[in-house]
């Protein structure tokens, strides 16, 4: 579980890098983008990787209505994390609607995974998206939301969300368990 655990580090602090050291990232310029792109990309295989090999010690076992929650919290990610908030008008004033939906997405697993490792990657996950947040919010304090789109836009990204589900579904499905009830 160590891999699993500096996975989950590593994502954390390319995250708060910019925040936290701001004159640090600074000082690399347009090759820090690539730094931290680096270290994002082997902080999610050390993740995979971690999340894959680790023992399963298992907490809770989930009532099978919470497979239903799950899918419904990953819809909502999945609305939350298109371009319905800039081209919609339902989240348009949301600040961080990705990283509330990031929080949905890690929520909804930490439901349906009772195990150690699952606790380990979607709860380091989820403290992330919620440390990110005021961070953000203290680093940039003045934000104003962009002109409202319109609902008929809101109704497109969420049946491309619904589209999306299904095939997110599917891959999940070659990688791990079948995510539909069955």
């Amino acid at each position: 579980m160590l891999l699993l655990v500096i996975g989950v580090l590593l994502w954390a602090f390319a995250h708060f890098f910019k925040r936290l050291m701001p004159e640090a990232r600074a000082r690399m310029g347009d090759a820090g983008r690539g730094v931290v792109a680096i270290v994002l990309v082997i902080s999610v295989v050390l993740m995979v990787i971690g999340y894959r090999q680790a023992e399963v010690i298992d907490l809770w076992v989930a009532p099978t209505w919470t497979i239903h929650v799950n899918n419904l919290l990953v819809l909502i990610a999945i609305f939350m994390m298109s371009p319905a908030p800039q081209k919609g008008r339902i989240l348009n004033g949301m600040r961080h609607p990705m990283l509330a939906g990031f929080r949905a997405w890690a929520f909804a697993h930490i439901l349906v995974n009772g195990d150690v490792a699952s606790l380990i990657l979607f709860g380091g996950l989820f403290l992330w998206a919620l440390i990110e947040v005021p961070l953000i919010n203290k680093a940039e304090p003045d934000w104003t939301p962009g002109e409202p789109g319109t609902y008929a836009k809101d109704g497109i990204f969420l049946i491309a969300s619904i589209v999306l589900l299904a095939v997110i579904g599917y891959i999940h499905y070659w990688v791990g368990p079948w995510p539909y009830p069955v």
